[in-house]
Parts: structure tokens; sequence; C-alpha cells
């Protein structure tokens, strides 16, 4: 168990200034929720901060947290840890994605009971929330290109994690297989390594430490100029097994959350848990009761046909989601619907699509919807692919051949197709 001294702030004990951030907080989330603006939880939580700046660290002073951040799979792996954590308590986290400061002291808000939280956090934001919430655990999972005009370049990323998390007295559970993730971990006092693999490559050619040429293979890799190299794990992921520090291996199989991505998200969510006390097979056990996370892998009913939803925001996420399209084990003729749109939340800036390999949906019935449809449908003719353009869902799926159907779109094409489909 936790330290029974650390318990969260009562609402009574809170400053005046506080509670009263807190109540216009609800009010303006509230409002929001009733105009049909979404969750509130967002401009809920600015107006708290506005009234109080001290909100966040108040929120969460007395709990045990933990952050998670990373470019890719940090809204499921808080999932995974908080489903982990409620083997030792009540657990308070933005579940539904919300990880910037603002999401984050909502979330806070509303439950002022429980004694943990954990909380998905974006990777700008990360060093302020650690220093506002003093963690005790700190999850880095991986870091790789997004998109330009909303997030920085990668190295520049990780120089940030790397300064801001220097004098930290979490324990950092840190990708032993990013380099990026690595470094900025190097400065770091106690960190546990784990080796989960890292599908994407191409933003780990150069060494972040001294700019020269890194030397990777399938399970190792080091810098042939500096001493930056790939850290001994303590945890590793082994095909569809987990393998703790003392050897001992649980596996992965009961896992509702479909794919590689997600056993190596499993594995950096226990050996998080572990920070606490939480057994490895006890903190497997609770993660095989999720079934999907914030709509990711939902399967519905719509029209008359089954949709698998799939969130894919960047080139690296991309490259996961085409494998659980390959994972069908049918041949590559499957119907595939491809959203992409280039609104403020997703980044305007396009560019990234002549990143991804869409070479891998040669063979699929691809059909191709969103407001920058037309963006996308240049980029599959280069690569080859057969497609058919649409102007909405409904013509899409009436269009598409017999079949399960993949639907993967980015962030915000991904909201509104779970709105549209009742996910």
């Amino acid at each position: 168990m936790t330290d029974p001294e650390r318990r969260a702030l009562t609402m009574a004990q809170l400053p005046a200034r506080a509670k009263m951030a807190v109540a216009a907080g609800k009010l303006t989330g509230a409002v929001s929720r009733a105009a049909g603006r979404g969750s509130g939880a967002v401009v809920g939580g600015r107006i708290a901060l506005r009234l109080d700046p001290e909100l966040l660290r108040r929120l969460t002073a007395g709990r045990a947290c933990v952050l998670i951040s990373a470019t890719n799979g940090k809204t499921t792996t808080t999932r995974l840890v908080a489903e982990a954590l409620r083997a030792k308590g009540p657990v308070a986290s933005n579940a539904l994605g919300a990880n910037m400061p603002a999401g984050i002291t909502a979330a806070m808000a509303n439950d002022r009971n429980a004694e943990f939280a954990v909380i998905e956090v974006d990777e700008k934001y990360l060093p302020g929330v650690a220093e506002q919430t003093e963690p005790r655990a700190i999850a880095l999972l991986n870091l790789s290109r997004d998109q330009l005009d909303r997030a920085a370049e990668t190295r520049m990323m990780a120089q940030k994690w790397r300064d801001g998390l220097a004098d930290t007295d979490a324990t950092v559970i840190a990708n032993a297989d990013d380099p990026l993730v690595v470094w900025a971990a190097g400065r770091v006092r106690e960190v546990v390594w784990v080796a989960v693999g890292q599908g994407w490559k191409d933003d780990a050619w150069s060494c972040p430490q001294c700019g020269g040429v890194l030397h990777l293979d399938s399970e190792d890799w080091s810098c042939g100029s500096c001493d930056l190299r790939r850290p001994e794990p303590a945890w590793f992921l082994d095909g569809a097994e987990l393998v703790a520090p003392d050897g001992a291996r649980v596996g992965l199989a009961g896992l509702k959350l479909p794919g590689r991505a997600n056993r190596a998200n499993a594995v950096s969510a226990a050996a998080t848990a572990a920070v606490f006390g939480v057994q490895p097979t006890a903190a497997i056990q609770r993660m095989e009761h999720v079934t999907a996370v914030a709509g990711r892998y939902d399967t519905v009913t719509y029209r008359g046909r089954t949709l698998r939803l799939l969130l894919a925001k960047n080139p690296a996420g991309w490259l996961e989601t085409f494998d659980l399209v390959a994972a069908r084990g049918e041949e590559p003729t499957g119907p595939v619907l491809l959203s992409v749109n280039a609104l403020s939340a997703d980044g305007t800036d396009t560019s990234w699509l002549w990143d991804v390999d869409y070479t891998r949906l040669v063979g699929h019935h691809v059909l191709v919807i969103g407001r920058r449809r037309l963006d996308l449908a240049v980029r599959l003719q280069v690569a080859g692919v057969d497609f058919e353009v649409f102007d909405d869902v409904e013509a899409a799926v009436d269009a598409a051949p017999a079949g399960p159907i993949d639907a993967i779109a980015n962030y915000t094409a991904f909201q509104q197709l779970r709105q549209k489909v009742g996910a």
C-alpha cells in the first residue's frame, strides 16, 4: 500500500480560492456539455486554472501520482496502469485523453477521494506537469515525429524531457529500445528499463547525444561515435509473454486489446504498477478486462456492416495500425476505410502522409473520406493503392465489398467517426 500519510486533500481542506476555482470549472464544463460542445473538461479546467494557477498542485497534493507520456500509446497505457493500480485502491485518471494541464486539472477536480492519480500527459507539457504533481513514477514510452506545426522536432522534445526530468525524485520507467527515450532519461537518478520494441525507426538514425550514426539491428542499438547505447532492460516483451526482472513469465494472450503495440503497452504498464507493489500477474489479469480505450479498437455495427475503429495520428501510429489489419489472417483484400482531417487538434500540415508506407494496403479495397481526403488520395495513388473517394462515411460503407471493415482515422476524424457510427 502507499504511505498512509499521503492522502488527497478533501474539498473542505482546499483553500477558499481553490474551492471557488473548482466550482467555477465544474459549472463551465456543465454549460459546455449542455451546449453540445463536448465533455467540457478542457474549458472547465482552463477557467479553474485561471482563477487558481496552483490548482493542479493542490489537487494532486497527497496523492501517489503516475505520469505517462509518449507520442503514441499514452492513452491506452494510462488506462492499463489505472486498471492495474485499482488492485491497491481508488484511482483518479484523465481516462478520455484530455492530456494538457487544463484537462488534467478537471479530471483531478472531479475525483477528490482517489488515493492514486494516473495521468496521461502531452509530451510538450510533461516537465511542467511533473513539477506540479511530484509523481512517484513516470513512464516514457516512445518519441517519434508528429505533426510539425503542433509538436517540436523529436530531438528537441527529447532535450526538453532530459532537462525537465533531470532532478525528478520519481522512478522513471523508460523504453530501452527507443534511443530518444534513453537519452531523455539519461540524467534521471532512478530508471527502470523496459524492452518492448520500436517498430518505427525512421527517427533514430542519428545519435541524439553527439549526432553520429546509430547502428540499429532487430534487438540492439548503439552509437558508433559516443557511449550512447541500449541499456540492459529489467523488463521485456518476448513474443506473447511479459518477462519480469526475476525471470518470471506472464502470458499476454488474454489481453483483449489487439496487436504487438498493446502487448508492449501492457508490459510498460505492468512495470509501472510494480513501482507501487502490484505483482505482474495481478496487473495483467486486471488489464485483461480492458476491451477498448476511448473508442479505440471498438467494434460497432453501422448500416448493417461491422466496423473496427482504429486511431492513427502519425507515421509510427499508422505502422502499428497496418499490423492490426494484416493480423486478421485474411488475404489482403478486406475493405479498409481511411479518414484524415487537418484541424487544429490534428495539425494543419499533412506532409506527414508521405512518411507513411501505404504500400502495405496494396490488395485491400480502400475507401477514403475526411476533410483532407484528396491529399490522402494523391498519396495512395503514388503508393500504387487502389482506392475510391467518398464525401461521407455513409456512402463509403454502402460501397464497401463484403467483410468486416477496418476504419482508420486520425484524431478529429476518429472522433467524428465515433459520433457518426454511435461508438
